[in-house]
């Protein structure tokens, strides 16, 4: 048997009498319980150049949907090479017509474009979906006030 500190900023601090090794070992239990439960957000990347085609795109945003779906972030990354480098505003201008059209798929843009040397770079979140129970006790009260 061990004397175990179990809260040290307490006044006075309390100590428990007890085997160290259970102790212990219980903390990684709930520890682990703990991380277990916790949402699991990865961060995706998609990358584009500023000369894609349509259908390409069309593609890559539905492959963006995906994502978010899941319940990702995304890094969208617009990455000009050469001479398309020269024609950076057109391209930022294409990015922004990209990022609206993935707004409208349901998400946010956690931080505005940025140009980063020769990338310019953004990150979106998917937005946060109600709880089932809320809307659905929302929607009968919109009904009742018309």
């Amino acid at each position: 048997m061990d004397l175990v500190e179990v809260s040290p900023t307490a006044k006075p601090p309390v100590v428990k009498v007890i085997d160290y090794g259970k102790f212990k070992y219980d903390q990684q239990k709930k520890a682990n319980e703990a991380k277990k439960k916790q949402a699991q957000v990865s961060l995706k990347e998609i990358q584009f150049r500023p000369n894609i085609e349509a259908h390409d795109l069309e593609t890559k945003l539905k492959r963006a949907e995906k994502f978010l779906d899941q319940g990702d972030k995304i890094k969208m990354v617009m990455q000009f090479r050469g001479r398309e480098m020269a024609y950076r505003d057109q391209g930022m201008l294409k990015f922004k017509d990209i990022l609206a059209t993935v707004e409208a798929l349901g998400s946010q843009i956690e931080a505005d474009p940025k140009m980063m040397g020769n990338r310019i770079i953004t990150i979106v979140a998917p937005t946060k979906k109600p709880a089932k129970g809320v809307a659905e006790k929302a929607a009968p009260k919109a009904e009742e006030n018309n």
